[in-house]
């Protein structure tokens, strides 16, 4: 689905539940100019809209997306580019003139690991771009070997996670005390469990619950691919140093299909969906390393932003007032560093 889904989305308006409970939305992104996107244009006002739709949204982690590049000087340093026009507007939002939520109070940005040791620069430049609000690095992996799964910002080589030189730029992470986001699909998890066993002082941040397929050669083998997906999770939660994110599960690769519906789904309808994969993750990871995310705009493909987080709090109906801090913002606090709201 190319352009605005505006008025399909309006079709699924729904109260906040629990309107009160601070949330970090630990996982969105900022650009102009994706035609491939519902959502072509989301910049300040654009995300505000959806965060002030009901939920206490008091902070948020933007996640880079190649947005802004520099389009002069060296190659290794234009990702820079999308971190000063983040942290631009996390100054906005910080002036309290554009209301209480703390837009990217914390910021992922992309540097290329395979610069191997050579990445230590890019890095530097990256913290110093970021103002103080610099936290980690997404270099993104997803690979399969159907063309019939679809890749977003072009194909990636394969085994990248197991590859020495990225491997060398990665070591490097930890000495600068930056994170890392991992965005890989499910048959790669193997390969991201002997990432995490071989820098156990890095944290690892998995995107997405593993990036499960859905389309392609994995469309209708939901169930195989939960029980394959099931083992790669329970050996990635014994890495102490990872943590997961909930959500990512409305994209087109999930294999859902919402946005193919005259109507959004509602959250019910949602959770109903997904919970399996709530549920196992939470269960191996515990609450203390779990933290839902959005994943807007892109997940606005299948669902407004007050419907998802709705979805979210229908899973945690029945948990502590202490489990639900943690789910929904002290763990991404702790990981993103964040002060206290």
């Amino acid at each position: 689905m190319a352009g605005t889904n505006a008025d399909w989305i309006a079709l699924g308006q729904e109260d906040a539940l629990e309107p009160e409970l601070p949330i970090c939305d630990p996982h969105h992104h900022l650009w102009e100019f994706r035609a491939d996107q519902p959502e072509p244009r989301y910049l300040l006002d654009d995300l505000l809209a959806d965060t002030n739709s009901g939920h206490n949204i008091v902070s948020t982690i933007f996640i880079e997306c190649g947005a802004m590049y520099k389009q002069e000087g060296p190659e290794a340093l234009r990702p820079v580019g999308e971190t000063e026009f983040v942290n631009g507007i996390a100054a906005m939002s910080a002036s309290g003139g554009y209301g209480p939520t703390r837009v990217a109070a914390g910021i992922v940005g992309h540097a290329n690991l395979l610069l191997g040791d050579d990445v230590a620069p890019v890095l530097e430049a990256q913290i110093e771009a970021g103002g103080g609000r610099f936290r980690g690095i997404r270099h993104s992996v997803p690979w399969d070997a159907s063309d019939d799964v679809p890749v977003v910002r072009g194909k990636r080589p394969p085994h990248l996670l197991i590859d020495d030189t990225y491997r060398s730029g990665f070591a490097h992470l930890a000495r600068f005390g930056l994170t890392y986001e991992a965005w890989l699909y499910h048959p790669q998890l193997p390969e991201l469990i002997d990432l995490a066993r071989a820098f156990p002082d890095t944290t690892i941040i998995l995107n997405h619950f593993g990036g499960p397929l859905g389309v392609g050669p994995y469309a209708g083998r939901q169930d195989e691919i939960f029980e394959t997906w099931r083992a790669d999770i329970a050996e990635l939660a014994a890495c102490a140093n990872v943590v997961a994110k909930l959500g990512g599960l409305n994209m087109e690769i999930n294999g859902f299909g919402w946005h193919d519906h005259p109507k959004p789904p509602t959250s019910e309808a949602l959770m109903a969906a997904t919970r399996a994969w709530y549920e196992y993750t939470i269960e191996q990871f515990g609450v203390e390393r779990c933290l839902f995310e959005s994943n807007f705009p892109v997940d606005k493909l299948s669902c407004g932003y007050a419907v998802l987080w709705n979805a979210f709090k229908r899973l945690t109906a029945g948990y502590s007032d202490a489990e639900k801090a943690l789910l929904y913002h002290d763990t991404a606090a702790r990981v993103y560093l964040l002060a206290a709201p």
